[in-house]
């Protein structure tokens, strides 16, 4: 590995920080290195296109006022609004979501999924495990979240890219943070994979770092000792006759291909336009905004070939005890979502991206069926629904029933690891057989109790 160190920075426990250690990849020194991995790619032996988009809905959102409606519940349990049929026969969602609802055959939606706990905090869904507590039995090291494995197993997208890119926005409640940290304030991030196999976040310190051309004058003289190393690393590389693989994998590993993707001016206006503004969520919340240009910039990503990207959108712990009531939040935030993820999943299917990448939309966990006293729903880790779409994902399908009034599944319960089975799945990761190492040295599965990729959605 080649490791970058920047003068300036704060440091980890172990002396390196995420700033000040850049790696930028093995260039041949044992084991499936870069250069292994273009030689495989041009003999046509490995696929490295596909990719997966976590979108997380930081607070959990209300299920009844999104995609499983119960109109023949009463008022307490079914709400405000009225259901609208989609382009599924049949199938109905909050008339609040017109988009979506016109555009539901081109993407699926669990209504059943469970194994979630009643914690606020984005592990969950981006581990598909609890943690940061002792019943929780986590393994050496705690578990990384499903973009470090990734890192880990697969290494750079597409072009050299980071393999793994936290695009949320910045949001003041910590454990809504992709960063591992728990309700207690434990952190726990990137768990036993290592650091090497933290997700670059957008909106953290180290986004200039990735710029290795056109340098800033305030960081000239770091940059100038960054770049006296780069080249003198690439005088012994062609001393040594290296192959055209492994000056390739130089060259895409000290690019700014990813600076590239990052910089959204470099997007049509119009496309800036068709997503939309940012529309802020009240900050007691402490969630993220409503940006719909946060959703442009995943897909910007995907396009520069990173292979796991998160992103949070909204606030959704709609308890009623802050801004105003459950129907006074669904008619100002939930537009805003119909409109911002359909034209993400729009702009993927039209640039061709949607048949290569997988997107998940979800929470921690659902609402509770009845209305409380102030006009909200509550926490109900009972069940939720996800909208799945793309990455080969059989479109058009509704995924199990809940009871009545929307509490429990009555059919086809769909287990948090079993999304997380197809996520790997539709990667080329095999789950049932892949395991990889906590830090006592004991193999770990990738998902639990043999968890299958959901059957209804990959047949």
């Amino acid at each position: 590995m080649l490791t970058l160190f920047d003068s300036q920075s704060v440091r980890y426990c172990d002396g390196i920080s995420r700033r000040n250690c850049l790696r930028i990849g093995s260039l041949g020194l044992g084991g499936l290195a870069l250069p292994d991995l273009l030689r495989a790619e041009q003999s046509g032996g490995t696929k490295r296109d596909h990719s997966v988009v976590i979108i997380y809905l930081p607070g959990g959102p209300t299920q009844h006022e999104t995609f499983d409606p119960k109109p023949d519940a009463p008022h307490e349990i079914r709400g405000s609004y009225q259901p609208i049929s989609t382009k599924i026969p049949g199938v109905q969602f909050c008339e609040l979501l017109p988009k979506l609802a016109a555009m539901a055959d081109r993407f699926s939606v669990i209504r059943t999924l469970v194994g979630m706990k009643n914690r606020h905090e984005s592990f969950q869904c981006y581990t598909g495990r609890p943690g940061g507590r002792s019943e929780d039995n986590e393994p050496g090291g705690g578990w990384p979240a499903f973009g470090s494995f990734v890192s880990k197993l697969l290494g750079p997208g597409a072009q050299g890219v980071v393999p793994y890119v936290d695009a949320a926005p910045k949001m003041s409640y910590a454990p809504y943070g992709n960063n591992g940290i728990h309700l207690q304030g434990k952190p726990s991030w990137p768990g036993f994979t290592g650091h090497e196999h933290v997700p670059f976040v957008v909106e953290g310190e180290v986004k200039s770092d990735l710029v290795l051309k056109g340098i800033d004058l305030s960081r000239l003289e770091n940059r100038r000792e960054l770049l006296s190393s780069l080249g003198k690393l690439q005088l012994t590389l062609e001393g040594g006759g290296i192959d055209k693989f492994q000056q390739q994998a130089f060259e895409m590993l000290t690019s700014s291909g990813l600076a590239e993707a990052l910089d959204l001016s470099k997007e049509p206006q119009s496309v800036r336009d068709r997503y939309g503004k940012t529309q802020q969520t009240f900050p007691a919340f402490g969630g993220a905004p409503q940006s719909p240009q946060h959703l442009l910039l995943t897909r910007r990503l995907i396009e520069a070939g990173v292979r796991c990207v998160s992103v949070a959108f909204g606030a959704w712990d709609w308890h009623a005890n802050r801004e105003g009531t459950i129907e006074y939040l669904s008619n100002k935030y939930l537009p805003v979502f119909d409109h911002a993820l359909s034209v993400f999943l729009q702009d993927l299917d039209e640039r061709g991206l949607l048949e290569t990448t997988t997107v998940v939309v979800w929470g921690e966990f659902g609402r509770t069926p009845r209305i409380n006293a102030k006009g909200g729903r509550d926490h109900w880790p009972g069940t939720q629904s996800v909208l799945v779409a793309g990455g080969g994902i059989q479109p058009g399908r509704i995924i199990g029933q809940t009871d009545r009034i929307g509490s429990v599944p009555v059919e086809r319960p769909v287990h948090v690891q079993e999304v997380f089975a197809t996520l790997y799945r539709n990667l080329g990761i095999d789950t049932s057989h892949i395991t990889v190492p906590d830090l006592n040295g004991r193999p770990q599965y990738l998902v639990d109790d043999d968890r299958q990729p959901i059957r209804e959605l990959i047949s």
